[in-house]
């Protein structure tokens, strides 16, 4: 099977998770107004960006926002969800492997879905992050391993909140501002099920 029908594959399956109905509050995530409303808006990237609630924020204060999501269904109801909001958020059909080479002053990854492999995604995900620029990436935390096997996928598969901190851990170039556990506040949507997040920002010198 090739690249090309793997990604169409992964496409799909995303597609089938959205369903027929909205599967997100349609709020920010809490940590992303946390961290970025103290920053001064410029470009953002928001990685996985599902149905757009984050993107869509950050447009709503003065960002250039990009959202990026590898299904179609999903940037449907984001793209309806920006016009309501009357704010203007490039989104595009695509994941981060094939994202262009273009670096951005914010780049947001929540609960992102990147495949460990040879950690190539991670200098992707790193390498997209202009200087001076901010990374934010908040992951599930206390993922029990053997339920999520029992739903057809290995979480040691994907790059995890330890890979990012011990990817940037003594890089030159990069300062952690901020890598702890936080408690979330009740979640909100019909896909949204745990209590605890693990919040990375880090800053690109």
């Amino acid at each position: 099977m090739g690249e090309d029908t793997h990604q169409h594959a992964d496409a799909l399956d995303w597609d089938e998770r959205y369903g027929d109905d909205q599967l997100w509050s349609g709020h920010p995530n809490e940590q992303l107004v946390v961290e970025v409303s103290d920053l001064e808006p410029g470009t953002s990237l928001d990685v996985g960006c599902g149905e757009g609630a984050d993107s869509i924020w950050l447009a709503t204060r003065g960002w250039c926002a990009t959202g990026i999501d590898v299904s179609a269904r999903a940037l449907g109801r984001a793209a309806r969800a920006a016009e309501v909001a009357g704010v203007e958020v490039a989104w595009r059909p695509i994941g981060l492997e094939e994202f262009d080479p273009v670096t951005h002053d914010l780049v947001i990854a929540f609960y992102p879905a990147l495949l460990r492999e040879d950690g190539a995604v991670i200098e992707t995900l790193l390498g997209a992050v202009a200087p001076g620029g901010t990374l934010l990436a908040v992951h599930h935390a206390f993922v029990d391993r053997e339920v999520a096997l029992e739903h057809g996928f290995d979480p040691d598969d994907y790059v995890g909140h330890d890979d990012l901190v011990a990817a940037l851990t003594d890089r030159d170039g990069w300062t952690i501002e901020l890598a702890e556990q936080r408690a979330r506040t009740a979640p909100e949507g019909p896909g949204a099920h745990h209590h605890t997040d693990c919040v990375l920002r880090a800053r690109r010198s």
